[in-house]
């Protein structure tokens, strides 16, 4: 038997790695594709973010479920030029339902360093969107994504962790009110109106940036991208920033007050560096390093009068969300799992149903063509045809409900074992040739009683 396809994903993530490592790990997905072409893997979307790794695939069968994922993290290991061991090490595999609930989770913000952060509902979006270009998602995993971005926004639009607007963002932008204004709202507003501020990167996480700058109300920003973007970046967010290009960035370096790094490029400014654009200055400088790869060197924390915030220092800092809210979140989630699993047993049963009706049908209709051919088409032909049809509907009533039980309790790969043995019948191979030829539909809607069925179509 072929068996019905998988879900699974693989998981790296800030709870039990450094991110020196989850940085590492994701250099290493870049080209995970590469793992579609094996016979084990039909599809994958790969999350990856500033704390954590996640490769969500689809294998062809429960049986297929390790070879897919090892084909997977040697191609990781190749590309991130990893030991495999390490890499092995590294991520956790979770199958079917607990993928399903892991990133409903991650998408609603429950898993992040920041509890609650909007942020991360976007990336996986973003994800989808890019395995989807990328031609290596499938019906299956598109689903799925799909799902988890709708409990995010539901979760987002009734619970108070979609008030907080909290996130590493605003996590470490507070770190920096705090050590240059202390908690004074009049001292907050008039650093942040007064500050020179350089913002080293154009990406998502700078964008996210310069609009709470703004909000806080920011006036003096400029933004430096080595890609060149920097003057797209700023005019499509309301052109009030100053771009920078390279000639202009060194003196932009030695005035800023606060310098925030989101780039996640290969070059990182190192200490000595630093020391050099600032020569001369006295200013307190605060750095804020939110990069999974460093845009600076951890050793620029060690300079006087600089100070230094990391991801590591949001992770220390972010604030605890009230109970209250996890807890409904959770309950949000948990009958988002529960909804979206009932849909895939029910589909599943579907596939099964479709295929012993098709193949019922398609006997009996090679029965019929024989009495044709005998005894033409005459009025006693259709009406024997009309009394084998209802007589197959009458026979298949009960597989159908019995299919539907299997499904409900989880034992729908013994129903389509029991098919295969005693039909000859493949269910993953019949729905495949169905969708592969466009016939999607079963004879009869497999959501109906086959008494429905039958009033409809006799």
């Amino acid at each position: 038997m072929g068996g019905i396809v998988v879900m699974f994903s693989l998981v790296a993530a800030h709870t039990w790695l450094d991110l020196e490592t989850v940085a590492q790990l994701a250099s290493g997905t870049t080209e995970v594709s590469e793992a579609v072409s094996s016979d084990a893997v039909s599809g994958v979307v790969t999350l990856s973010t500033c704390n954590r790794v996640e490769i969500y695939a689809e294998a062809g069968s429960a049986d297929n479920v390790e070879q897919a994922a090892e084909d997977i993290l040697h191609t990781v290991a190749k590309n991130s030029q990893m030991p495999y061991d390490d890499v092995a090490a590294a991520f956790k595999l979770y199958r079917h339902e607990a993928a399903v609930r892991h990133l409903f989770e991650v998408g609603s913000g429950l898993k992040s360093a920041v509890v609650g952060e909007r942020e991360i509902a976007g990336q996986v979006r973003r994800a989808l969107t890019d395995a989807r270009e990328a031609g290596h998602t499938t019906g299956t995993l598109t689903k799925l994504f799909e799902t988890a971005s709708r409990t995010a926004k539901d979760i987002g639009a009734q619970t108070a962790l979609g008030s907080t607007g909290r996130s590493i963002v605003s996590v470490a932008l507070d770190l920096t009110t705090e050590l240059r204004a202390g908690t004074s709202v009049v001292g907050a507003q008039r650093f942040w109106k007064d500050a020179n501020i350089l913002l080293v990167g154009t990406g998502a996480y700078a964008g996210t940036t310069l609009a709470q700058l703004e909000a806080r109300g920011a006036k003096h920003v400029a933004v430096h991208s080595s890609s060149g973007r920097a003057q797209q970046f700023v005019e499509d967010r309301g052109g009030w920033a100053m771009a920078l290009g390279g000639s202009e960035v060194e003196g932009a370096f030695a005035e800023a007050d606060v310098l925030i790094g989101v780039s996640g490029g290969e070059r990182t400014v190192s200490a000595t560096q630093l020391e050099r654009l600032r020569e001369g200055a006295t200013h307190r400088l605060t750095v804020l390093d939110l990069a999974l790869t460093h845009d600076f060197d951890p050793a620029i924390g060690d300079l006087p009068a600089v100070d230094l915030i990391t991801l590591e220092s949001v992770k220390m800092a972010a604030p605890t969300e009230q109970q209250a809210s996890i807890t409904q979140a959770q309950q949000l989630v948990d009958q988002a799992v529960d909804e979206y699993l009932t849909d895939k047993r029910e589909r599943s049963a579907a596939d099964a149903i479709v295929t012993l009706r098709s193949h019922t049908m398609a006997v009996l209709d090679e029965e019929m063509a024989r009495v044709r051919e005998r005894h033409g088409c005459t009025a006693a032909a259709e009406e024997v045809q009309l009394a084998m049809r209802r007589m197959v509907r009458q026979m298949l009533h009960e597989p159908t409900v019995r299919a539907r039980q299997a499904a409900a309790n989880g034992t729908l790969e013994e129903y389509e074992a029991a098919l295969e043995t005693v039909f000859g019948l493949d269910v993953a191979e019949a729905t495949k040739d169905r969708r592969r030829n466009g016939r999607t539909q079963p004879t009869a809607p497999a959501h109906l009683d086959t008494s429905e069925a039958q009033q409809r179509t006799a």
